[in-house]
């Protein structure tokens, strides 16, 4: 016999993927100048030159044992080393080499990071929808529960959800700012509220609630306000990141976990994310962008494309009458479906050759997700199609 779960998750569909697929077939058909594809969050904005020149440099310029040999099990102490005085001078932090954990991506790190907080098939860690559909994967595969709350309107922090899902069975909590799908950001007052929360419940419960950030998204922010660096309000965080956004390269799989240095029993818990690496071979992420990263870390991300595409697609979508969420990060767009079905809205659009994802596996049973890395181009010419649906619609 075979896993009957595994069996479950590698036949089951994705629809995001699905869309994708669907797309690169009609581009061979009418030409992909034709179809509209919003469905994949791949970025669009090429990695920086000086990304590509230091892996040209660190090629040329080394024995290949180097770039392609091992490095330790948590990473090299130069690329850790480097991220650390980073972060240290970005937020006045003063974490060192061993608060960091160098992996495959955010998706390895938050896989590592429930392994090692999970003891008990009772352990809940609770999400915030909408929310990328992975984490319920990535949770129940590391044996917790996953707890979700449901969405605000407006997709801001939803405090009152949060305190009606905790309880003695909470582990963690996971956010996800600038948030997938919806772009938007949460304040420093919001962040505020919610980790006073969290103190004050970790002191009636007499149990530590970790605190996991997601935040493959923290540089692609466009209203000049930084994402809260969630350390500075709660002592028990550990934060999940990837430069697979950033930097634009997805396809490298590199990101680290982060433990707070003042978390509770840090040394101990850092033991069990190397623990959790370990037993799901996450250990040594690629050599060779382990390098990089050490030279390329204080490098920004250029989001002029990113924000021209957003501000066309909200502007116009507001006028016409869509309901958005203002989306301050990230490259995502959550829209209600007029009709509230997004699954009949994705299927009228894909008539249009525009794909845009239904909400369903994000949490929301009325939106459909946009993802606007693509060239502005695809951007105007949908404004069109919109109006011709909203218009069917209503």
């Amino acid at each position: 016999m075979i896993s009957k779960e595994m069996l479950r998750l590698g036949t089951a569909k994705s629809v995001i993927r699905e869309l994708f697929s669907y797309g690169l077939q009609r581009a061979q058909e009418i030409g992909p100048e034709n179809v509209l594809d919003f469905s994949l969050g791949n970025p669009s904005v090429p990695a920086p030159k000086i990304v590509q020149d230091t892996m040209i440099d660190i090629i040329k310029n080394n024995d290949p044992m180097v770039y392609h040999g091992y490095s330790s099990s948590q990473g090299h102490n130069g690329c850790r080393k480097a991220i650390a005085e980073n972060l240290n001078k970005r937020f006045n932090t003063g974490y060192s080499l061993n608060d960091l954990f160098m992996t495959c991506g955010a998706a390895a790190s938050l896989n590592i990071v429930f392994k090692a907080l999970t003891a008990s098939s009772d352990d809940e860690i609770v999400v915030l929808a909408p929310y990328f559909p992975e984490y319920k994967v990535f949770i129940e595969g590391q044996g917790a529960k996953m707890k979700l709350v449901p969405a605000r309107n407006d997709m801001k922090l939803n405090l009152d959800g949060i305190k009606e899902a905790v309880n003695k069975n909470t582990k963690a909590l996971l956010i996800n700012s600038p948030n997938n799908p919806s772009g938007v950001v949460y304040t420093k007052e919001e962040i505020k509220k919610l980790t006073d929360y969290l103190k004050e419940k970790e002191k009636e419960l007499g149990n530590v609630i970790y605190l996991i950030a997601d935040e493959p998204y923290r540089e692609l922010v466009f209203s000049g306000e930084p994402v809260p660096f969630i350390p500075h309000y709660y002592d028990d965080t550990i934060i999940c990141y990837s430069w697979s956004k950033s930097l634009s390269l997805p396809g490298e799989r590199i990101g680290y976990v982060l433990v707070n240095n003042k978390c509770n029993e840090n040394e101990v818990v850092m033991a069990a994310v190397g623990g959790a690496a370990r037993a799901l071979g996450y250990v040594c992420a690629p050599t060779l962008f382990q390098l990089v990263i050490e030279k390329c870390v204080n490098i920004e991300p250029d989001l002029t494309v990113y924000k021209k595409n957003r501000d066309i697609l909200y502007s116009g979508l507001i006028e016409m009458g869509y309901n958005v969420a203002k989306p301050d990060g990230a490259f995502y767009l959550f829209i209600e479906a007029p009709n509230g079905d997004p699954e009949l809205f994705s299927e009228k659009a894909k008539a249009y050759d525009m794909l845009v994802v239904p909400g369903t596996g994000f949490g929301s049973k009325t939106h459909v997700r946009l993802s606007y890395c693509v060239d502005t181009e695809k951007c105007e010419k949908a404004l069109p199609i919109f109006e011709k649906l909203i218009k069917e619609f209503k």
